[in-house]
């Protein structure tokens, strides 16, 4: 069952389709609260939950951290996260050619590429 729009789901979800890049929950609740100073923890969680079954989010898995989220739909892409603040950013593109470092008689079916740095905002 969908849950009800409220001002709250709508600032989580306008908070996460404008950010340029997949943010945690903590980062989503920080953004929505600008619009929606009262919003707790708990709305953002179960609007992410919704989003995910209803399909228009998509998480974002990183070897450590918080899971993230970002608009569904998206072209295929990877991520970059910075090793001093850790926020995520898209990374447009592929190597592509990943097959020729498969073990031989295996078959790819998937792939995910993170790269690791110190984002603009972090760099001295």
């Amino acid at each position: 069952m969908p849950l009800r729009d409220t001002n709250q789901r709508t600032a989580v979800r306008d908070a996460i389709q404008t950010a340029d890049r997949p943010l945690s929950p903590q980062e989503i609740l920080e953004l929505a609260q600008v619009k929606q100073p009262g919003l707790g923890i708990a709305t953002v969680y179960r609007t992410v939950k919704t989003g995910t079954e209803e399909g228009w989010l998509t998480p974002v898995e990183l070897p450590h951290g918080p899971t993230r989220y970002e608009p569904a739909g998206k072209k295929h892409h990877h991520h970059f996260e910075c090793t001093r603040c850790h926020a995520v950013f898209d990374v447009e593109g592929c190597p592509g050619q990943l097959n020729q470092l498969v073990p031989e008689g295996a078959e790819l079916t998937g792939h995910e590429i993170i790269l690791y740095g110190i984002c603009a905002d972090c760099r001295p």
